[in-house]
């Protein structure tokens, strides 16, 4: 079988990511080697499997290096066909990657919202919130995005019912709206609600830490 030799994930329990390629590892029931990676002191491991970009997470199959997570998930849906994530249908699969390409945009600009500070800030947050009403449209009246069980596009958003919380408090903003984005706040119930992922959550104090440290080394590039 393909997929039958044994995988290698290199990553970091910090990164949201990362954790998009784990929980679909262990949707899939996908038996793997985890590498933890210190993202402050990346190892020559890191270095060697992903030389262009130096970043987690990194996937390696038939001791061949997959780098990107949405690239990873791709590799791993057609590699392993238990659970699929992606839809069948060629126009519904383009669909799912767009939806996934703008939860990276939307992560960076979240991202940035929390280490910026004033107008800039304010303009960022609110880039990100008519994101969110785009996507407060799109879950509607479902469970998931992929329906009635997680699909691509929910682990491709995973990161903002467990990453943004701890950035909206770092960056003292709020970027997803409960009692205007009531959907979303379902599906964020939802998506924790589920067993593989409520069991491989990250700790929040460590990404707290974690996001205080990088949004003051932040700050600090900007003095004069």
């Amino acid at each position: 079988m393909m997929g039958s030799e044994k995988v290698k994930l290199v990553s970091s329990v910090l990164s949201p990511v990362g954790r998009r390629v784990e929980w679909v590892l262990k949707l899939k029931g996908v038996d793997y080697e985890y590498v933890e990676e210190d993202l402050f002191n990346k190892s020559n491991l890191l270095l060697e499997l992903n030389p262009v970009h130096k970043k987690v997470p990194v996937l390696v199959h038939h001791h061949k290096p997959i780098a990107e997570s949405l690239i990873i998930l791709q590799y791993i849906d057609q590699t392993w066909n238990q659970y699929p994530l992606l839809p069948q249908h060629p126009y519904q699969r383009a669909l799912a990657r767009f939806w996934g390409t703008l939860a990276d945009k939307l992560a960076k600009t979240s991202w940035d919202a929390m280490c910026g500070s004033g107008d800039e800030q304010e303009k960022t947050v609110k880039e990100a919130r008519e994101v969110m009403d785009k996507l407060e449209e799109e879950i509607k009246g479902k469970r998931f995005f992929g329906g009635d069980r997680i699909g691509y596009i929910d682990i491709a958003f995973g990161w903002i019912p467990c990453w943004l919380p701890v950035w909206e408090e770092v960056g003292s903003m709020q970027i997803v709206e409960p009692l205007k984005h009531t959907a979303i706040s379902a599906w964020i119930n939802n998506f924790l609600s589920h067993p593989v992922i409520s069991h491989n959550l990250p700790p929040r104090d460590k990404l707290l830490l974690y996001s205080q440290r990088r949004k003051k080394d932040f700050s600090s590039t900007l003095r004069p």
